[in-house]
Order: C-alpha cells, then structure tokens, then sequence
C-alpha cells in the first residue's frame, strides 16, 4: 500500500492536470464563439453567390441545345473510374474521437469504392499522419505558369491542368495526391481556393471523375453530424447531395451540453432567420438583370468560386465543431481528474487512520506488556 506522502503526491498532480484541461477547455470555448462568428459571417456571401448563379442559369446557355450535354466541365457527370476525397481533419488530438470518426468515415467511403481508383486530398495533420502510414504518396505537381499573353488567349488554366494531369503517375488503386498541414488552426479562404483550384483542374482534365469531401458538420454544440458530401459534378446549384452521414448519440449530445454550460457556451446556434432570408432574397426578383459580361462567362468564372466557396464552408463548420469536440473532452477530462482526487484524499485518509491505529495499538500492546 502507498504511504501518505505519495498520494499527496499523487493528488498534487492531478489537480495540476485538472488545471490544464480546465483552462483547455476554456480556451476551445472562446475559439469556438470565434469559429462560429466566422462561419456565420460568410454564410450570406454564399448564398447570395448561389442566387446569382441561379438567375445565370436562366439567362445563359448551360446546355447544348442540339446534344443537350452541358457545356461547362464541371456539370458533365461521366462514369466513375476516379474518384477525389477531401478529407477535412483536425491539427492536434485531445479532442475525444473527432478525429478518428473522421478517419473512420473516410475508410468506409475508401471500401465501398473497391472498383475505381481513388485519389486523397488530406487536410489537417491527424489526417496527413493517418493516410501516409497506408498509402503512396506521389510528387504535387506545380502547375505551369502563365504568361500573360497565355491569359489573354484564355490557354493558361488549360496548359496548368495538361502539365499537372501528364506528370501524374499511378502508384497504387489509393493514392496521396496533396496534403495540407497547418491550414485549420484559422481556416482561410485562399487555402480553400488554392484547393478548390486544384479539384477544378483534376476534374476539367478528366484525371478524376468526382469529388467528395468528409467533414464535420457544424450548427451548433448540440446539432453536429459527419458527412460525406459530393462535391463534383455540380448536380443542382445550391443543392448539397450527400453521400453518407452520421448523427452522433443522445448521450454525446448530453456530454456535449454539459460542457458547454461549463464553459458558459452557448448550447444553441445563434438565430440567423433575419440574415438568412435578407441573402436568400439577393437577385431572385422577376426582372431581367443586366450584366456588364455575358452570362455565359460570367457562370464559368463563377462556378470554380461556388466550388471554393463549398470547401471553405466544409473548412469553417470543421473547425468549429474540432473546438467543441476539444471543450467536451476537457471537460470531460475535468471532471475525471476531479474524481480521482476524491478517491485519493478518501484513500489517503484511510492510509492515515490505518496508521494512527497501529501506532495506538502499539502503544497499548507495550503498556500492556510492562
């Protein structure tokens, strides 16, 4: 049995641990306040984006009126014999299962395409660590630099998605094509584009025939659930199409609203009803609106920033639900180290008394015996 110096030990560092994962916990609760005003203030940009595309959708040209095939790449749907997944994890663990659900996700959606070739896109180092270990990893290539009379011809993008697709070896049916360390500690809309650029020239090439994303979706510290969503080919302009999700639990749920109270969270989403329907209503009026460019160029230039604008979105509600799934295992973590310093202290006051008794007894057993 330990003696009492080396339980009160002991209980010296777990209150020290408990003091860590309670400014932790405190620390992922203001991060997300700050993540969801982020996610909320880009929602109306993103909506008033797919307003837009929808009102070119009615003036411009979309589908080949004699074949009655689209007439942009990224609406042209083609067997699957290639397929793209984003996998959106965290940076760091100490955050319960986040990030193995999401791994989990992603080896599930892995399986279940046995037949085709599948090309990752890792973002979040758990991610980065977890896909290295099982698959290849081939050279990024760079794409090639336009000049400007490229641009002005239009030819730049094409020679970039030609360089990239011609240097792009297969080193097995799973592959690591790109990996992005760093990016969700304050997610940025100019990583997201940098990757949306990429996933738009795999596409338009025909190196990959789809795309998919697997994320964390956020609303509030109550309602969260994995997806996988399909990014590529753009079936429906403002329509997202999943290709599988997951609510979690009642009791994470319960575990989750603890928490937040903890921390002083709030346990709802903040009500968005007001800018929600001012966005919705932005260039969805029955007039016929004049656009400096054709409508024509004007969906192409857009439909790559509606692709950014997605994995941007996906990037957000990732990040926001990583600091609450922080903030639910630290407190966890809180309260379990609250309850071994009461199992101690009772422990050590039992070592205590045992020894208080003995010395009595020894004490009685020596006068007894003069």
């Amino acid at each position: 049995m330990a003696n009492i110096l080396d339980i009160r030990r002991r209980i010296r560092s777990v209150k020290n641990t408990r003091q860590i994962t309670k400014a932790m916990q405190m620390v992922s609760a203001a991060k997300l306040r700050r993540a969801q005003e982020r996610a909320l203030a880009a929602r109306p940009y993103a909506q008033m984006l797919t307003n837009v595309l929808k009102s070119l959708v009615t003036r411009a040209e979309i589908y080949d009126p004699a074949t009655g095939e689209p007439r942009h790449p990224l609406l042209m749907r083609r067997p699957e014999k290639t397929a793209l997944l984003i996998v959106v994890s965290g940076e760091k663990g100490l955050a319960g299962a986040f990030n193995s659900n999401i791994l989990k996700a992603a080896t599930r959606f892995l399986e279940s395409r046995k037949d085709s070739n599948v090309d990752i896109i890792s973002v979040g180092r758990k991610a980065r660590d977890f896909f290295r270990r099982r698959y290849p990893v081939i050279e990024e290539a760079k794409p090639a630099e336009k000049n400007e009379n490229q641009e002005q011809a239009g030819h730049g993008h094409d020679q970039a998605a030609s360089h990239e697709t011609q240097s792009r070896e297969r080193r097995g049916r799973i592959q690591i094509i790109a990996e992005r360390v760093g990016l969700m500690n304050r997610a940025q809309f100019a990583a997201a584009r940098e990757i949306a650029e990429k996933v738009v020239r795999l596409y338009s090439t025909g190196a990959v025939d789809s795309a998919y994303i697997v994320y964390n979706e956020f609303k509030s510290v109550i309602s969260q659930r994995l997806v996988v969503e399909n990014v590529l080919p753009i079936r429906a302009i403002g329509e997202v199409e999943r290709e599988a999700a997951e609510e979690v639990t009642t009791e994470e749920k319960k575990r989750r609203v603890e928490a937040a109270l903890h921390a002083g969270a709030s346990v709802r989403g903040a009500d968005t009803s007001a800018i929600d329907e001012k966005a919705a209503g932005f260039a969805t009026a029955q007039v016929d609106y004049i656009y400096e460019q054709a409508a024509e160029r004007l969906f192409a230039d857009l439909i790559p920033r509606y692709i950014s604008v997605q994995l941007f979105r996906a990037m957000l509600e990732s990040e926001a639900a990583e600091h609450a799934a922080r903030m639910t295992a630290m407190d966890s973590a809180t309260n379990n180290a609250s309850d071994m310093i009461d199992n101690l202290t009772l422990q050590m006051n039992r070592v205590r008394q045992a020894k208080i008794t003995k010395e009595i007894i020894e004490i009685v057993s020596g006068a007894a015996a003069q």
